[in-house]
């Protein structure tokens, strides 16, 4: 493809979208009991490090439902299971069983949006790229504006960078 400068562009808008919506508050801030989504992208950290894999979906007196349960597919816990070894590693009290519940810090929240955007920066806007650069019969001008629309969606920014993280 032709004018890679311009989807080089569209990417590097794209990130920076991302960063500037993370730099604002999240769901639950400072909300006890339940901390909001932020509380539940950690918990289920702390669940999936801390317990065999055979426990991450049922009720126990180590994994409470009620408490931000982990209820998406196996995959999603995968990809916590690996944040919160790294987690770990930077700080252990972040995924400390039960002891690290509504555990908010800044260097905390760094770290969760540090995740998505590493997650984004491997998988997401690649696949975007690749997709848009392998559409047959269009114009490279085409090519840019998908990549920029699909790149540029609000819904997913706001959600993963504004309200989870």
């Amino acid at each position: 493809m032709e004018k890679w400068y311009l989807m080089t562009a569209v990417v590097l808008l794209g990130l920076t979208v991302r960063w500037t919506v993370s730099l604002n508050s999240y769901s639950g801030a400072g909300k006890p009991p339940m901390f909001g989504d932020y509380e539940a992208q950690r918990h289920w950290q702390e669940i999936t490090f801390n317990l065999p894999i055979k426990q991450w979906y049922f009720n126990s007196s180590d994994n409470n439902l009620q408490y931000w349960g982990l209820d998406y597919p196996p995959l999603t816990a995968y990809h916590s299971l690996l944040c919160a070894y790294v987690a770990q590693f930077i700080n252990p009290d972040w995924i400390a069983l039960h002891s690290s519940r509504g555990y908010e810090s800044q260097a905390h929240k760094l770290f969760m949006r540090a995740t998505v955007l590493i997650a984004d920066l491997l998988i997401y806007i690649p696949a975007v790229v690749l997709h848009c650069c392998c559409l047959k019969e269009i114009s490279t001008k085409k090519k840019i504006a998908n990549a920029l629309c699909i790149l540029l969606y609000p819904g997913l920014i706001l959600i993963d960078y504004g309200h989870f993280h």
